[in-house]
């Protein structure tokens, strides 16, 4: 099952925000599933819109100190997603900024993220139901309890994941992050928790781990909290991606029994991604499909049901990863025995 709703702009260019997230990661792969011989006929069969349902102050509460939802629903709101989204250099000028080019106001960003975590949380609901779901949108692995960070205002990831223990749907939970960067946020929000279980693999260098680890009083930087499993994969190291995530896998499947995996499905190591800050990892686009075919295959074969999240991608070539997965992947839901998609 595939969520997304037709129309729906998750580009940043409308609040004058220049990072290179496209609409084309939502629409153009939409587009090609469309398209697709058996799937556009079958649509009715893998598609749902949003549901329309909200997310509360409480869900948030359970995820983020009082003091930093406080902020985000008061006149300091516009502050935080400036800082969120370094908007702002080290002079005070914009970067990667320009609000003459909005065509919206800054701050109805988070009308927009409390709906996509909504849809976070439906993308839940059906994979309990049917045992996949796929939606379009959601991964913001970077946020910290008490603030936003890289471009993540709130950390959709645990707040779903503790909204559905609160309501009784599951007890145990794994999160699966294969974004290009450190599942930071996520790390240090559940780093106490042992009822979600966390796997990041990652660049082993560059942000956020070029942060310095320790501040002048010796407190640790959140960004260096280890996940349960963490796998940091150096630069000329691609070949040993998907061999070190499957004994990653294996590690974690060793630790807990889960109800439900969320895989946090960032399209951003792959070689054509436009983000200056990942190029330290550059997996070709037979190593993604690879990777997004053993996390698969792997939940699928264990019983376990899988919510997948976009996630990080920046260009307009990546719309190509998240396609490829996810028509294999429904098609493998509608009971098609294609050819091995990677001869």
């Amino acid at each position: 099952m595939v969520i997304y709703s037709k129309g729906y702009r998750g580009g940043l260019e409308e609040y004058g925000i220049l990072i290179p997230v496209r609409d084309s990661k939502f629409r153009t792969t939409f587009e090609q599933l469309l398209s697709h011989p058996v799937l556009g006929l079958r649509q009715a069969e893998w598609h749902l819109g949003h549901s329309g349902q909200s997310i509360t102050r409480e869900d948030l509460d359970r995820v983020h100190t009082e003091g930093y939802v406080n902020r985000l629903f008061s006149q300091g709101l516009e502050g935080e997603i400036i800082r969120t989204f370094e908007l702002l250099d080290s002079n005070g000028e914009y970067h990667r900024y320009d609000p003459a080019q909005a065509t919206r106001r800054l701050n109805k960003l988070l009308e927009r993220t409390l709906y996509s975590i909504a849809g976070d949380y439906q993308c839940c609901k059906v994979a309990l139901d049917k045992g996949f779901c796929y939606y379009f949108g959601g991964g913001a692995h970077h946020a910290q309890p008490d603030h936003g960070k890289g471009f993540c205002l709130l950390n959709d990831i645990v707040i779903v994941l503790r909204k559905a223990q609160a309501e009784k749907l599951i007890r145990n939970a794994w999160v699966i992050d294969v974004d290009a960067h450190k599942g930071d946020g996520t790390a240090a929000i559940t780093q106490n928790d042992d009822t979600i279980r966390t796997l990041s693999i990652h660049m082993a260098r560059g942000w956020p781990l070029d942060e310095a680890e320790f501040d002048s009083q010796g407190r640790r930087n959140p960004s260096f909290i280890p996940s349960d499993v963490d796998i940091p994969i150096d630069s000329g190291q691609e070949d040993l991606y998907v061999p070190r995530l499957q004994q990653g896998l294996l590690t974690l499947a060793g630790m807990s029994s889960p109800d439900l995996a969320l895989v946090v499905s960032g399209a951003d190591p792959y070689e054509h991604d436009e983000l200056p800050s990942t190029r330290l990892l550059r997996l070709s686009k037979r190593q993604m499909m690879e990777r997004d075919i053993l996390i698969y295959s792997f939940l699928k074969s264990r019983g376990i049901p899988a919510a997948y999240l976009m996630s990080g991608g920046y260009g307009e070539k990546i719309w190509e990863v998240y396609y490829q997965f996810v028509e294999w992947a429904l098609l493998d839901r509608l009971g098609y025995s294609s050819a091995d998609p990677l001869t």
